[in-house]
C-alpha cells in the first residue's frame, strides 16, 4: 500500500512552487520540489500540480491533502481536483520552512522574494513576522532593467561576475582610516553606489546592484537577530539561490559575527513550511 502524500504549494506572482512529503516529514520522505513560471496564479497552480504528479508517478488517490500559501493563493478559491485544501499563513510557512531546512531550534528566517520578509522562528511556537524591507528581487530586476536594459536574474548575475565594486561603491577606506573605527575594514561599504564612476562598466553596475540588495537584506536581518540575541539567520526564497549570495553574505558573517546560512532547497523554504504546517500546530 502506497504511503499517502501531503502536498505543499506556494503560489507567487511569477512562479509557483510545489513539494510533497510521502508518509512522514523525515528528510528521506521529501519529494524533490519543483517550480513553474506563469503570470496567472490559477494556471500556474494547476500546471505545477499536474507536472508534480506526473514526474513522481503519483495519482490523485495518493494525495492525502494539499496545503497552499503565498500571495497568489487567494486566487485559488476552489478545491484542487476535489482534494481537501488548507490555506497556510505565509509568514508561518516561512518560519517553519527555515527551521526545518536549517535544523535550528530558533533563528531569524529571511525570505528573499520580490521584497524581503523577516520572521523570528522558534521550535514549538508560532513564527512571528517582524517586518522586512521592500528591497529584494523586484529591486534587483527593476534597477537592472532601467540601468542595464536587462530583466533576467540569471543574465544579470552572469554579467556581474565580471564586475568590480571599485568603480561603484564608496568604501570606508576611501574616506577614513579603518583602524579608527573598531570592527570595520577598509573594504566595508560606506555608501552603495556612492562612488559610481563615469567609466563603470555594465558588469560593475550589475555587481553593485546585487551587492546593494544583499547588503540591505543582510543588515535588516542582523538588526532583527540582535533584537532576539541570536546569531543564526536562515536565508530562503528565490534570491537565496543566486551564486553571488553566498559570497556576499559570507563577508557579512565575518564582519558582524553572525551566521548567515543558505541551506539545501533554500529556494523552497516557504512551500516546505506550508506542507509541514499541520504537524507544527
Amino acid at each position: 500500500m502506497k504511503k499517502k502524500t501531503v502536498i505543499g504549494i506556494d503560489v507567487g506572482g511569477s512562479t509557483t512552487k510545489i513539494v510533497g512529503f510521502r508518509g512522514s516529514t523525515d528528510r528521506s520522505s521529501l519529494i524533490e520540489p519543483i517550480f513553474v513560471r506563469a503570470t496567472d496564479p490559477v494556471t500556474a497552480t494547476f500546471g505545477a500540480f499536474g507536472k508534480f504528479l506526473d514526474e513522481n508517478d503519483l495519482t490523485l488517490d495518493d494525495i492525502e491533502k494539499v496545503k497552499i500559501t503565498g500571495a497568489g493563493s487567494s486566487f485559488i478559491t476552489k478545491p484542487i481536483y476535489d482534494l481537501p485544501c488548507t490555506r497556510v499563513e505565509e509568514f508561518r510557512a516561512i518560519g517553519l520552512g527555515g527551521l526545518y531546512l536549517s535544523g535550528y531550534r530558533t533563528a531569524i528566517v529571511a525570505s528573499l522574494g520580490t521584497g524581503t520578509a523577516i520572521v523570528h522562528a522558534e521550535e514549538g511556537k508560532t513564527p512571528r513576522h517582524l517586518g522586512g524591507t521592500g528591497v529584494g528581487g523586484g529591486t534587483l530586476v527593476g534597477l537592472s532593467k532601467k540601468m542595464l536594459g536587462m530583466d533576467t536574474i540569471e543574465h544579470i548575475e552572469k554579467l556581474a561576475k565580471d564586475g568590480s565594486l571599485e568603480m561603484v561603491d564608496l568604501k570606508i577606506g576611501d574616506i577614513v582610516n579603518s583602524e579608527t573605527i573598531p570592527g570595520f575594514t577598509d573594504n566595508t561599504t560606506a555608501s552603495n553606489f556612492g562612488k559610481i564612476s563615469d567609466i563603470a562598466t555594465k558588469a560593475d553596475i550589475a555587481l553593485g546592484i546585487i551587492n546593494m540588495v544583499f547588503e540591505t537584506i543582510g543588515m535588516v536581518s542582523i538588526f532583527a537577530a540582535r533584537t532576539y540575541g541570536l546569531t543564526d539567520v536562515v536565508l530562503t526564497g528565490n534570491l537565496s539561490g543566486m551564486e553571488l549570495a553566498g559570497k556576499i553574505f559570507e563577508g557579512l558573517n565575518k564582519l558582524f559575527g553572525v551566521n548567515f546560512v543558505i541551506p539545501e532547497y533554500s529556494r523552497f523554504g516557504t512551500v516546505i513550511g506550508a506542507a509541514l504546517a499541520e504537524e507544527n500546530d
